[in-house]
Order: structure tokens, then C-alpha cells, then sequence
């Protein structure tokens, strides 16, 4: 049984569930408008419109919609008339989502929706996807990709993607998958590839022949006995090549609804392979120099990446704190509006690793199908929320594992051979699989709401994620012992467990939940004073906050929540976009806004700000609490070691 998919931070496989409508594609937007009444749009066409010439009508349509082309950001063609106030426009370069959230800020606009191809509910074609009873798979698994549907009684982690697709397929949006590279011949990621990078510098580890490149193919990553003897690959674990990339890729954004394979979580999204790990794994320098590419941040042999990511999924990691390079990067790369997801770990229990532990990365926990804490994976206060990882439930390897999480791959032990699917025995488990899981849900929230911040997507997936179980899991058939309650990681290792929040997350992803509150009211406040110190006005702004789509601001309010003793109120007035405090001396002041929309709903925002001392002032240093955390280099990030792996799958099977 070829198991060293195990092995490595897996990634979850995200199949298309029951279509309910299909997004119109990136380069031919279709948004239904309607224009608020007495619009300045409107005068003195209405009346027209209703009993004109076809010609006449077509013309003041068009006049409609070049009235909104300012906001749309470029020009748009009218469609057809809907109602008296309702009309088509339609757009090229960018989505329906996109567009749709666009034209809602126009002032003569009451709302604006994509106007979406509808088709009788059915699942994807794909003929993984589903359940089957009859014996027509005979390797399975007979559960299908059941972590993408709803959830139900028995299978409670389901990330309900299926319900996430009636309004957003991740159209737009780039996802690159920092991995060991892809085979792009395989049919499930035929049209999903855009150009890619292999960042790997070394030729022992690359496999390739060459350092790095613009090729991110995957070669294998196999590792012989004689290899793990001796010479530069000395002390890697012995093992056959994972396609780890390609399952991860897979997960993520396969071809769907094509009548072939599986479905992917974010089927409309892209994926960009960004090949960081080769024999052995892969160094620091080249999956930092990878995720930097990937954001269009950095060049790479030459080269700056043309399609950057929105979403970077990390199926990777080692042991030991967040270093300087990782949070660096990340900073860079959230500050270019780009999300980072990375899987927890799979230490069996123990303390979530790098780069999930990274602050700014959206760390995830893996589940059983019962939504239990899965043996294999680590836990901790960094992950963020849990998704499905994959779990066998049986006493011995000869059985087929009963919900194992589906990927494409490749029948090749060493170098390529043919493309397959992952079944029941030759399975795959891991965090690994969870983490592009939640990549693919949040493609599909940054395609509904492209005007969020990363850490406004993570916010939307936590506060949406579904509660923890505290009951129904079983050690069964491997144990009679009762499942415990997760508690804090140590040295020792901590099987299937309930989740607790702040241990597992926040909850179990819920990705239709998520884009469903992507639409919604988001408060943001910005420090306007590059450098705040004491006895100068404090510059606050909350004009960029976001009310949901289609309403307009009623309100601001703002609330000195700690003054810090350095400041009283408010220098002017506290019921605008903005407002300025001044401080009388350094420490801290956090305050609160709280906008309000035309129809009374409100979000509040909390910020804390550090004032420094006036110029010319002597002030006591606090101590820092910020910057590197110390500790040992994170070691060299390995795929995971074979024995570790499958020490790990012996706690899957029954326990997992």
C-alpha cells in the first residue's frame, strides 16, 4: 500500500457538489442593476422605455449603463431590460462577483447582482464525487468526496461547499499552490494551470537537473536507500515520490462537472504550482522565495509572477517557532491583499509548526468525519478553524479506509508513469488535505467580496465555522476508551479528541456559510499619522469601512474604549469618517467605531494605537513584545519523515 502521502502535510481534496447555478466566466461579467427611484440615471427615460422604438429603448439602456462605467472601472454594455427600474449590463475583464460589488457603490444604484446561469439542482458529473452503494468502485472509497457536501448527522465536518457554489465558484481568482510542482498532464488540471516557478536551488533536491526555473513540474521526490546513506541527501527518509503538489492542486481547484475524476473546492479559481519541495523536502529560502513570487512580490529566475495569488495554500511545515523570514514574508505578502493558509501539522497532537504558527497565516486543524479532533493533527492557539482531514476507522492496514480525502496523482513510485485518483487503498490523510480545503473556501469568499482584507477573509471563515461536537465520536473499532476532551499540546502525544475553541479554532468550516457573510458589513479603521507621539493630533479614518453590498453608510460612532490616561475625548466631533484624539503623553489609547447602514445594521472595529513620547522627551523603554521570537532555527521543512508518517496512521486507523 503506497502510503507516503501520509507523510507529507497533506492537502485537502475539494470536490464541485450539487450545482445550483454557474458563475458567468471572468472575461464576460453579467450583473442585474437596479436604479434606486428618481435616479438621475433614470430621468425622463422610464416612460420611454416602456412603449419606445427597440432602437430608442437600446439607446437609453446604454446611457444607463455608461452612467456607472466611472465606478465599474471600465466600459459597460447594457443587456436586456428587466423591469421598469431593472436592467442588464455586462462587462469584460473581470467577474460577475467583481463587477456586481462594484456597481452597488454607485449612488443611484439600490443593489446590483450577478445574473447567474441557473440549471436544475444535480451534483457534478465528476464520478468520484458521490456516494455509491452498488460495488462500482472497488477500491472506493463508497463515501465519495463526502467532505464537500452538507453536513449531516453522521459525517458532521462536512465543509458544505456545495451550498458555497450557488453563489461563488472562486472565479478570478488565483490560488498558488506552494508545493513540490504539479503534473500538468493530469485531466483534472487540464485548464486550471496558470504559469508557474520552480524556486528549488539546489540539484540534489530539485531532481531536475537545474536549479531554479520557470519549469514547476514535478519530477518526483523519491528517495532511495542508497540516498538516505550517503551523499548530499544523507538522512532523508527513505521513500517513493508523493505528488504531493498535484493532490494538493487537485484539492484545491480541479476540473469539475467534466464527467471525469473529481471536483475541486474552488473550481473557478486558477492555480499557480510553485515547485519549493523536492527530495527531502525543501529549505527555508526557497519556500520563502516561492511565496513572495507567488504574491508578485519578488522575481525568481528572472522572472516576476503575471497572474499574482490571492490565496497561497501551504501544505508544509516543521517544527519550532515562527522565524524572522517567515513573518517578515508574510507581512509582505498580506500587506499585497493576499491570504495565506497552511496546514497545522501532523505530529500527532502536539504544538502546530511552522508556517502555520505564523502570525498573519490562517493555521488549520484537521477533523474526522465526526468532527472530532483527527488523531494525526497537531493543535494549538495559532490554528485559526478545522476542516476535514481524513480518517480510515479500522483495526488493521489490510482493510480499505472508510473517509479518506480523494486527490489526482500519479502511478509512478519514482518518476512519472500515469495519471489516477487516490481511492480507499491507496489513500491520503493529513492536515495537508484540510489546508486547501479552506484555500478553495476562501477563493470563493475573495470572489464575492473582492474589496476584503486578508484578515477580513480570515474573520468571515472564523465567525462562520460551525461549533465543535462534544459527543458522538468513538475509538470503536480499535478501543472501547471514551473520546477525551482536547487539551493544551506538550511533548506527548494526544489522539482523536473533542475540540475545544482555541485549541482547534474557532469551529469546523462552514464555506457557504462564509460567502454568505462575505456580503456583509465590515468596519475598518486606519491611523492615518505615520508616527503618533504625544502633544500632536492622532489621526483616525473609518471612510473605507464596508456595509453590506447594496446599502449605502447612515452612521459613524466613535468610542475612546481605553484611554490610556494619555487621552479624554475626542478633538472634534466623533460622529464622521474621521476623527483625532490627542494624546498628553506616551502609552496607549484603543477605541472603537461603529458604523451604521442605511437599513440600521452595524459592524464595529477595535484598534489599539502606540503613542510615543514627544520629541526631546526621555521616556522608559518598555519591554519589547514584538519581533522574533528567539528559539532555534525552524528546522529544514521535510514533506514528514516516513516513520512519523506512518506511526501517524496507525493512530487513523480507529483512532485518526
Amino acid at each position: 500500500m503506497r502510503c507516503i502521502r501520509l507523510t507529507i502535510a497533506s492537502a485537502l481534496a475539494a470536490p464541485l457538489l450539487c450545482w445550483g447555478a454557474t458563475a458567468s466566466g471572468a472575461d464576460t461579467a453579467r450583473v442585474i442593476v437596479a436604479f434606486k427611484p428618481g435616479a438621475a440615471a433614470l430621468q425622463g427615460s422610464a416612460r420611454a422605455l416602456a412603449s419606445d422604438t427597440a432602437a430608442h429603448t437600446a439607446e437609453r439602456l446604454q446611457r444607463r449603463a455608461d452612467a456607472l462605467a466611472a465606478v465599474a472601472g471600465r466600459p459597460l454594455r447594457a443587456g436586456r431590460r428587466v423591469a421598469e427600474r431593472w436592467q442588464v449590463v455586462q462587462a469584460d475583464g473581470l467577474d460577475s462577483a467583481a463587477l456586481a460589488v462594484r456597481l452597488a457603490t454607485h449612488p443611484d444604484v439600490a443593489w446590483a447582482a450577478p445574473d447567474l446561469r441557473r440549471r436544475a439542482l444535480a451534483a457534478p458529473n465528476d464520478p468520484l464525487y458521490p456516494a455509491v452503494s452498488d460495488g462500482s468502485r472497488p477500491q472506493g472509497p463508497d463515501a465519495g468526496q463526502w467532505y464537500l457536501r452538507a453536513p449531516d448527522a453522521n459525517v458532521r465536518s462536512a465543509a458544505n461547499l456545495e451550498a458555497a457554489w450557488d453563489r461563488s465558484t472562486g472565479n478570478g481568482v488565483v490560488i498558488a499552490v506552494i508545493d513540490t510542482g504539479v503534473r500538468p498532464e493530469h485531466p483534472d488540471l487540464q485548464g486550471r494551470l496558470l504559469p508557474g516557478i520552480d524556486t528549488i536551488d539546489e540539484i540534489a533536491t530539485a531532481n531536475d537537473g537545474d536549479g531554479a526555473d520557470t519549469d514547476a513540474t514535478d519530477p518526483g521526490d523519491w528517495v532511495t536507500a542508497a540516498e538516505s546513506r550517503s551523499g548530499p541527501l544523507a538522512g532523508c527518509p527513505e521513500g517513493i515520490s508523493s505528488w504531493h503538489g498535484t493532490q494538493v492542486s487537485t484539492i484545491a481547484a480541479a476540473l469539475s462537472n467534466d464527467d471525469n475524476g473529481m471536483a475541486g473546492a474552488a473550481p473557478g479559481a486558477r492555480i499557480v504550482p510553485v515547485r519549493v519541495l523536492g527530495k527531502c523536502g525543501g529549505y527555508d529560502s526557497d519556500i520563502i522565495a516561492g511565496m513572495l513570487w507567488a504574491a508578485g512580490l519578488e522575481r525568481v529566475a528572472g522572472v516576476v509572477n503575471a497572474n499574482p495569488a490571492q490565496v497561497l495554500n501551504m501544505s508544509l511545515g516543521g517544527s519550532g517557532a515562527c522565524t524572522a523570514a517567515y513573518v517578515d514574508a508574510v507581512q509582505r505578502i498580506n500587506a499585497a491583499g493576499a491570504v495565506v493558509v497552511a496546514a497545522a501539522g501532523n505530529d500527532v497532537g502536539k504544538a502546530v509548526g511552522t508556517p502555520a504558527n505564523c502570525p498573519g497565516v490562517i493555521g488549520i486543524g484537521g477533523l474526522r468525519h465526526a468532527g472530532s479532533k483527527v488523531g494525526f493533527s497537531d493543535l494549538g492557539p495559532e490554528i485559526a478553524l478545522s476542516a476535514p482531514g481524513g480518517n480510515c476507522v479500522f483495526d488493521n492496514n489490510l482493510q480499505p479506509c472508510t473517509y479518506p480525502i480523494l486527490a489526482g496523482t500519479n502511478t509512478g513510485l519514482q518518476r512519472p508513469v500515469a495519471s489516477t485518483w487516490t481511492d480507499s487503498v491507496d489513500y491520503g490523510v493529513g492536515t495537508s488535505f484540510a489546508s486547501p480545503i479552506v484555500a478553495g473556501a476562501a477563493a470563493l469568499v475573495m470572489a464575492q467580496r473582492p474589496a476584503l482584507t486578508p484578515a477580513e477573509v480570515k474573520q468571515v471563515l472564523q465567525t462562520t465555522a460551525r461549533p465543535f461536537p462534544q459527543d458522538g465520536a468513538t475509538n470503536e473499532p480499535l478501543s472501547s476508551d471514551p473520546v477525551p476532551a482536547c487539551v493544551a499540546p506538550s511533548t506527548a502525544e494526544q489522539l482523536q479528541c473533542y475540540c475545544q475553541v482555541g485549541l482547534c479554532g474557532t469551529g469546523m468550516l462552514d464555506a457557504a456559510a462564509a460567502v454568505a457573510a462575505a456580503d456583509g458589513a465590515f468596519a475598518r479603521i486606519a491611523v492615518r499619522t505615520a508616527s503618533p507621539t504625544a502633544d500632536a493630533l492622532l489621526e483616525l479614518d473609518g471612510a473605507t469601512s464596508l456595509v453590506a453590498v447594496g446599502r449605502t453608510v447612515a452612521g459613524y460612532a466613535w468610542r475612546i474604549v481605553d484611554g490610556g490616561g494619555i487621552v479624554a475625548g475626542f478633538s472634534g466631533a466623533a460622529n464622521a469618517a474621521q476623527a483625532s484624539l490627542l494624546p498628553t503623553g506616551a502609552g496607549s489609547v484603543t477605541v472603537a467605531l461603529t458604523v451604521t447602514d442605511d437599513q440600521g445594521a452595524t459592524a464595529v472595529a477595535q484598534t489599539t494605537v502606540t503613542v510615543a513620547a514627544a520629541p526631546g522627551t526621555s521616556t522608559p523603554t518598555p519591554p519589547s513584545t514584538g519581533g522574533s521570537s528567539g528559539g532555534g532555527a525552524v528546522q529544514p521543512l521535510w514533506l514528514l519523515a516516513l516513520a512519523g508518517a506512518a506511526w501517524a496512521l496507525r493512530r487513523v486507523n480507529g483512532r485518526g
